[in-house]
């Protein structure tokens, strides 16, 4: 060995990876042990062997290449298949350069086994492949560089057809421009987002149809810059079942106010029976018990009308129920509105109909009540009703009035009439306690009881 071949030993010996010097006949001159191991060849056994030996033929391109480059400062890498001594082929990385040296060419090689980092990319690749969802690499310029098989599939095209085009080609044309601006004002802050965060967005296939999607974003800072991965994914099926069960709602809706609607008119015509049967009623107190009735129904048949009207099906506001019943009672027992005032109050409170139906009959005999005793010899008076809330969970039904006040020591919850063993057969209905203040300034009667829990839907 020369002393240029030593020196030239010494330094390949002194390298971090495995090196290989060889003529541009691929002849080969120099090897270092690291080199050895990884092929498990002696450099006896290589000493005046081509390089091919190494590399299952590969070499020769390589070194045509290189020895016919302009620069000789020039390097080629490549990626090869690499076989040791035993057989067993495995993959590798080679960074070849040439050089002059006593007035020959040689080529030095540099080579890496790859062999973990190619298992690692094909089980990235595979987990990449059998991903549920469409994946789709981009850079920050927006040019896709991965695209998973299910972002094929999704979106129609071959993935030859995706790398190195613009993702604004998987935005529909309309979106096209500020997707865009979007996307440069992503790349200036990004940021992970997660799946459905935002609001609805649409992909555009190869065919032109467009498909609604959810996509989450996660940027990557790499040695090539920033690379953002979009897993995006088709909602098409859960669109089409949304909009299913917003049909299928809407039919209900329908349904259930044209029950709502059904059951008042049917209400409205019992009424009008009883009125009917009232008129061939000569005794007064009969024709009062009819009146009384028809009251009732008419004030379960205004709750049903309500709700009928109402955007919300499920529940009642009690307000509004109380305005119209208390005109609707004042009509009926014909007292001029000028004679007896009716204050509302309390409001947003709403119920439904299984506790709006026995509060709306409790505030009909209450305000009936009323307008029959307690102004008797007056010239006017007032009525004062709400539905309100007393705590977090609790209501109170008043109906007040300035009247005559009960008699002395007369105690109504122990009357025998219809009407107030009915209030309170509703209030135990509601599982509420009645209470009743009486003065010679009027009467207030309340039932306190718990708000309805409102049902899961």
């Amino acid at each position: 060995m020369s002393p240029e071949d030593r020196y030239l030993f010494s330094f390949i010996e002194c390298a971090p990876d495995a090196v290989v010097v060889f003529d541009d006949t691929g002849s080969i001159v120099l090897l270092n042990s690291l080199l050895e191991r990884m092929f498990q060849y002696s450099a006896a056994e290589l000493a005046t062997q081509n390089v091919d030996r190494l590399f299952c033929g590969q070499m020769a391109a390589v070194l045509h290449d290189i020895v016919a480059a302009d620069n000789p400062a020039s390097a080629i890498s490549r990626e090869l298949v690499g076989r040791r001594q035993c057989g067993k082929e495995f993959p590798v990385e080679i960074s070849v350069r040439r050089t002059k040296c006593d007035g020959r060419t040689l080529c030095i090689c540099i080579v890496r086994d790859i062999s973990r980092r190619v298992e690692a990319e094909a089980k990235f690749s595979g987990l990449l492949q059998s991903a549920p969802d469409g994946i789709v690499v981009v850079d920050a310029d927006g040019i896709i560089v991965i695209a998973n098989t299910q972002a094929e599939r999704m979106f129609g095209y071959e993935r030859s057809e995706l790398i190195g085009r613009p993702v604004e080609m998987l935005v529909p044309d309309r979106y096209s421009h500020s997707h865009v601006a979007q996307r440069q004002s992503y790349v200036a802050a990004p940021r992970t987002r997660p799946m459905g965060a935002g609001r609805a967005l649409t992909g555009k296939r190869k065919d032109g149809t467009e498909l609604p999607v959810e996509i989450s974003l996660s940027p990557q800072m790499t040695e090539s810059g920033l690379l953002v991965t979009s897993i995006i994914r088709d909602i098409s099926e859960r669109r089409r079942a949304e909009e299913q069960l917003k049909a299928s709602l809407r039919e209900k809706e329908v349904l259930l106010r044209e029950i709502h609607h059904r059951v008042k008119n049917n209400l409205q015509v019992t009424s009008s029976l009883l009125k009917l049967q009232s008129n061939s009623v000569q005794d007064s107190a009969a024709r009062e018990m009819f009146e009384e009735s028809r009251n009732r129904i008419r004030a379960m048949a205004l709750v049903h009308e309500k709700l009928y009207q109402s955007t919300d099906l499920s529940r009642i506001n009690m307000s509004e129920y109380l305005e119209a019943l208390a005109a609707l009672l004042i009509r009926s027992y014909g007292t001029a509105e000028q004679r007896v005032k009716l204050e509302l109050s309390g409001t947003g409170v709403l119920l439904p109909i299984e506790a709006a139906i026995p509060c709306g009959l409790i505030l009909n005999e209450l305000i009936s009540n009323c307008l029959k005793h307690a102004f008797s010899g007056r010239d006017s008076g007032l009525i004062r009703t709400s539905v309100q809330r007393v705590s977090p969970h609790m209501l109170a039904l008043s109906v007040a009035d300035n009247g005559n006040g009960l008699p002395s020591g007369a105690d109504p919850m122990r009357a025998e009439t219809l009407g107030l063993r009915l209030v309170q057969a509703l209030a135990e209905q509601l599982q509420g306690r009645i209470s009743v203040h009486s003065s010679g300034a009027g009467t207030e009667i309340t039932v306190v009881f718990a708000e309805p829990e409102k049902k899961s839907e």
